[in-house]
């Protein structure tokens, strides 16, 4: 699919009322009220604290794939995708019909609306979800699985956020998207689902690599049994995981909000013109495994109690007045040679001090420190 018509689509259909990163119920009902004539809604259950888990068909192919949203309360930039691609979907100048003629799509934008209104990973009784597969003691688990086994889908989108420290690799590159082909075996044998989820992954990989070179990553495919996407491959239903991560400045996943749903359409039209049996999965082996080789900011050859050290400093999420908020925290002072700043500021030798003029300390948390008598945003944006 054409990169630049995806990139007109995704213009077009962008839900603008939907910003930011904190996503909840609240945000999301009306706008599926609004779309009832186009998309079949139901409440399909309810979370800890009796939210509603709404869930939709859109589409009257074949081909089943099950997509579910932020499992993990505060990892919004998918179901923020989700909409745009509704929207592309309903809109009769889109030209994408052929892939709702192919394809039946069954969406759970918020399946943990108790960890979303939080913002939290866990739910309301502080478990994570994504590691109640097999247990299923969660209200929102049990949902998700009974869909799952109702609905009997040929591929599952798990769709997650991932933090700022995340690499493509040993490298200096930010691992703005990354994928995985979850095992399904102990020995995370290469399988003939799993080689048809790695070939899909292959395909956006390839239009990525367009837009931001390098920048894509897979996880580690260590087998977990209790995590979904290791439930649903073992299975036998070849199911790929989606993580939304960092590009530069942009603490509110706007751009990278744009190539997730880029990933969308990419994969929905490769699934809707092919039969995939996975022979094409080889160039999954090509995308770099992630490494944790980033901080929110580093500040180099800083003197700190008359050492020279590099200071790095973590943004720490906080949700006030219904809102995300960033707070700087200092997490290491020490050489950062082996790791990489989204933001660096060179000290070339000078004392760096806290905000009130105190020493800095591990754990110091502030909007701004003290270089050469001057105070230095620790925000970039």
């Amino acid at each position: 699919m054409d990169i630049e018509l995806i990139k007109e689509l995704y213009l077009k259909n962008k839900e603008e009322s939907l910003f930011h990163r904190y996503i909840t119920n609240d945000h999301v009902s009306p706008l599926l009220q609004k779309r009832k004539g186009g998309i079949d809604v139901n409440t399909i259950g309810k979370s800890v604290f009796g939210e509603p888990i709404y869930g939709f068909k859109i589409g009257n192919g074949n081909k089943r794939i099950l997509m579910w949203s932020q499992m993990h309360g505060n990892e919004s930039t998918t179901t923020k995708a989700l909409f745009d691609l509704i929207n592309t979907f309903l809109d009769s100048t889109s030209d994408v019909d052929y892939i709702l003629s192919s394809c039946t799509i069954y969406i759970i934008p918020i399946l943990n609306p108790d960890g979303a209104r939080a913002y939290t990973r866990i739910n309301a009784n502080e478990i994570d979800l994504n590691r109640d597969a097999q247990n299923l003691t969660q209200p929102e688990s049990r949902v998700l699985r009974k869909v799952f086994e109702d609905f009997n889908p040929h591929f599952c989108y798990n769709l997650h956020g991932q933090r700022t420290i995340f690499s493509a690799g040993k490298t200096s590159n930010s691992a703005t998207v990354s994928f995985l082909a979850p095992a399904q075996d102990e020995i995370c044998t290469i399988t003939p689902n799993r080689k048809v989820a790695m070939e899909v992954i292959s395909v956006m990989n390839k239009s990525l690599q367009k837009v931001i070179p390098q920048q894509i990553g897979v996880y580690d495919d260590a087998f977990n049994i209790n995590c979904v996407g290791d439930t649903f491959q073992s299975q036998n239903v070849p199911t790929i995981l989606f993580e939304a991560g960092h590009s530069k400045d942009d603490y509110a996943r706007d751009k990278t909000r744009e190539l997730i749903y880029l990933s969308y359409l990419v994969s929905l039209d490769y699934i809707s013109r092919n039969s995939i049996n996975g022979l094409h999965y080889k160039d999954y082996f090509d995308i770099p495994e992630n490494d944790k080789c980033f901080l929110d900011v580093i500040i180099r050859n800083a003197k700190v109690e008359g050492d020279n050290v590099d200071i790095g400093i973590q943004f720490q999420e906080n949700l006030v007045d219904n809102r995300v908020t960033f707070l700087p925290r200092v997490e290491k002072i020490e050489n950062l040679n082996e790791l990489y700043g989204h933001l660096e500021i060179e000290a070339s030798g000078c004392e760096v001090l806290a905000h009130d003029g105190k020493t800095l300390k591990i754990g110091y948390e502030n909007v701004c420190v003290i270089l050469n008598n001057e105070k230095i945003l620790l925000l970039s944006k």
